[in-house]
């Protein structure tokens, strides 16, 4: 009997697949599609918060008692982050599971699983992935902060996240300065395969765009709440 030929899309799908079944390779695989989707997540939950403490009045509760403002703000944001952090590593066993026994069902050889290099930078991988996290988190937190608004927050991270892919296209040496693109190349770079675009940021200086995106953030969290008219 005739098959069918593969559609290009399948064909294409096929080699990124079987990079995610096979180790090491597997490793630095899983830790992209952790930022790549619990870094759109988390900004979302982020700016859920955020938005929650102006529509729920617990900001305003937190002041009444004598707390300050933007301690407060800063606080649970930190508390997010911590809790994303613990979560990453949960997710990521979970996802090396899943992959070892996909390949085990798909007849993929798992003689890389135990290859100490990749195991030895796996801390260092998962610290870039947290950075990430926490750099996309705090800027949904900072947005919905100022908009005082869980549906802004939200819609305009998920806005940013999908504007950056295609503004990649016609703008690369712009769009790379972009908190999701630096997040991005952060992980990449520190990925034990070195796979990168040709127009991501250097390792050092993902890292510093990373870090001032993140440090941006909370400096307008800070003085946004300190500003703000809370009420009585």
């Amino acid at each position: 009997m005739n098959t069918l030929p593969e559609s290009g899309a399948r064909s294409a799908a096929r080699p990124a697949l079987l990079a995610l079944l096979t180790f090491p390779s597997a490793y630095d695989g899983i830790a992209t599609q952790l930022l790549d989707l619990g870094g759109l997540f988390g900004l979302a939950f982020a700016a859920a918060v955020a938005g929650s403490e102006w529509g729920w009045g617990t900001l305003k509760a937190a002041v009444a008692r004598g707390e300050s403002r933007w301690r407060y703000m800063l606080a649970s944001l930190a508390a997010l982050i911590l809790a994303a952090g613990l979560a990453m590593v949960v997710v990521y066993l979970v996802g090396v599971g899943a992959a070892v026994a996909g390949a085990s069902l798909a007849g993929v050889s798992l003689s890389g699983l135990g290859d100490s290099a990749t195991l030895g930078g796996l801390p260092n991988v998962l610290l870039h992935v947290w950075l990430g996290l926490a750099e996309e988190m705090a800027v949904g937190f900072a947005v919905a902060t100022l908009t005082r608004s869980q549906l802004a927050g939200v819609g305009a991270g998920i806005a940013l996240f999908f504007g950056e892919q295609f503004a990649t296209l016609i703008l690369p040496d712009v769009v790379k300065y972009l908190p999701f693109n630096a997040a991005s190349a952060v992980v990449e770079r520190a990925n034990l395969a070195g796979a990168s675009a040709p127009a991501a940021l250097p390792a050092d200086q993902a890292t510093l765009v990373t870090i001032g995106w993140l440090v941006g953030a909370l400096l307008l969290v800070a003085g946004a709440t300190e500003r703000a008219e809370i009420g009585s």
